[in-house]
């Protein structure tokens, strides 16, 4: 059976993926919620691991930040 997958340690390792490439590209979490067009709480929450993403979500979240998803998909599977 599958716990939830929002404490889940794959998770936690992509969204501090997400986390480190939004601090490389110079993004505060306002920058990108504004690019995003969602509330600055929404990337919060993200990183604080309080909400995962879906699909649809991940890949406008990487393509927002210019990163390619395939690289952090890859973390998922331990490579």
């Amino acid at each position: 059976m599958m716990g939830k997958t929002v404490s889940s340690e794959e998770n936690g390792r992509l969204t501090k993926w997400l986390k480190d490439k939004r601090q490389e590209k110079g993004h505060t979490m306002r920058s990108l919620a504004q690019i995003l067009g969602t509330p600055h709480s929404f990337i919060g929450k993200i990183e604080n691991q309080e909400r995962r993403l879906d699909v649809v979500e991940f890949m406008r979240y990487c393509y927002a930040l210019e990163v390619d998803p395939i690289e952090g998909l890859a973390l998922l599977k331990g490579e």
